[in-house]
């Protein structure tokens, strides 16, 4: 049986965090695993990403909008084809430039509280 959340719901297996700073990566890893998360996989850039979705594709992601010289929407893309849910993580708010065919999808703001990251992993498949 899955690990629920706060709410009760089910707390998906395996989570991607692409996310190009260390720490942050860190920290939400171990945010998700105190959630129930069992597995926790980082990516600091899109090709890290697309690499280790093609080895196992998760049942959630985290996605940073931008990433060093690059942006994640190549990974987004990928997981709108596998039917994988994910949600947006940036540091610039109504700011980030997310093209229109994303435009539906959540996002987070960073920094983001425990439980706003929690609510976040409600909200897969949504």
């Amino acid at each position: 049986m899955a690990p629920a959340l706060s709410d009760g719901s089910s707390c998906p297996a395996d989570v991607l965090v692409v996310e190009d700073d260390p720490i942050i990566a860190i920290d939400f890893e171990d945010r998700l695993l105190g959630f129930g998360v069992s597995q926790v996989r980082t990516a600091g850039s899109v090709t890290q990403a697309l690499d280790a979705i093609e080895k196992r594709a998760p049942d959630f992601a985290l996605l940073d909008v931008e990433l060093i010289r690059e942006t994640s929407f190549a990974v987004a893309e990928r997981l709108v084809g596998l039917k994988i849910p994910f949600v947006f993580v940036t540091g610039y708010g109504a700011e980030a430039r997310i093209p229109r065919e994303f435009s539906g999808q959540p996002r987070l703001q960073k920094p983001c509280s425990s439980e706003t990251l929690e609510a976040a992993l409600r909200t897969r498949g949504a």
